[in-house]
């Protein structure tokens, strides 16, 4: 790391009952706008993994050269920790952190439950060719996706800016994701930003059609993006407690 990690961004960990919870932040973000869900399922009484991850949570520059790849085996690595531990394991992540939770609930079937939020799992039409255009010239950063919140009086410490080349690894993976989506069986809580200016509302309804486990859906209307800090904020969190007391009982 090029930079001590923000304030509020510090990875999670909770010891608790014998089920747990596995938080997953989105792309340039960190774990504080997942923090509110995760402390809520330490109230509730579940062990708590909420890591950082690669890149994250420090300076954009230490993000430009970590991808997928990265990302994702710490979100393994972290999900073994609480299988390892756990009963049961509910895994739930916002944007990126949702793809996230989609793969590795297509990898995992003994996964309790899974909480996509905002989920990204389909590239907006055209953005890979332009990312690609603008990686050639050599751009490694351009102005950030973060902070997509209707709620003036709350933000989000994700990077001012978003760095190429990791963002071209995000679209390739969610390439892959579409044709692994079929594979996740157990139950999934999809909850969808109606008015999202960074993953398209599309992306919830891609993702309730082709996984085949039984789905559940929250629509939040009064929200953007990062709905997790915005105003529906209570609604999401009590939903995703309520889900995983659920899926573990």
């Amino acid at each position: 790391m090029t930079a001590p990690i923000m304030p509020g961004a510090d990875p999670l960990s909770v010891e608790g009952g014998p089920n747990g919870v596995l938080v997953l932040h989105g792309f340039t973000g960190n774990p504080g706008s997942m923090r509110g869900i995760a402390e809520a399922m330490v109230e509730a009484g579940f062990t708590v993994e909420m890591p950082l991850l690669p890149g994250h949570g420090t300076s954009v520059e230490d993000m430009v050269d970590t991808g997928w790849d990265d990302w994702l085996a710490a979100a393994e690595a972290a999900y073994q920790r609480l299988a390892g531990r756990c009963e049961k394991v509910v895994i739930v992540g916002l944007s990126m952190g949702g793809a996230l939770t989609a793969w590795l609930g297509s990898v995992h079937p003994e996964v309790a439950g899974l909480v996509c939020i905002n989920a990204l799992v389909e590239e907006p039409e055209g953005m890979r060719e332009i990312m690609e255009a603008i990686a050639a010239e050599g751009t490694e950063l351009i102005d950030g996706i973060g902070a997509d919140i209707a709620d003036p009086d709350s933000t989000e410490s994700a990077y001012p800016q978003t760095p190429v080349r990791p963002l071209l690894t995000l679209f390739k993976a969610g390439e892959e994701l579409r044709g692994r989506l079929d594979r996740i069986s157990c139950p999934v809580l999809i909850v969808t930003s109606v008015d999202d200016h960074v993953v398209a509302p599309t992306n919830s309804d891609t993702l309730a059609e082709q996984v085949t486990g039984p789905v559940e859906r929250l629509y939040c209307r009064r929200s953007y993006h990062v709905v997790t800090l915005d105003y529906d904020r209570a609604e999401v969190i009590a939903a995703s407690v309520d889900f995983a007391r659920k899926v573990t009982a």
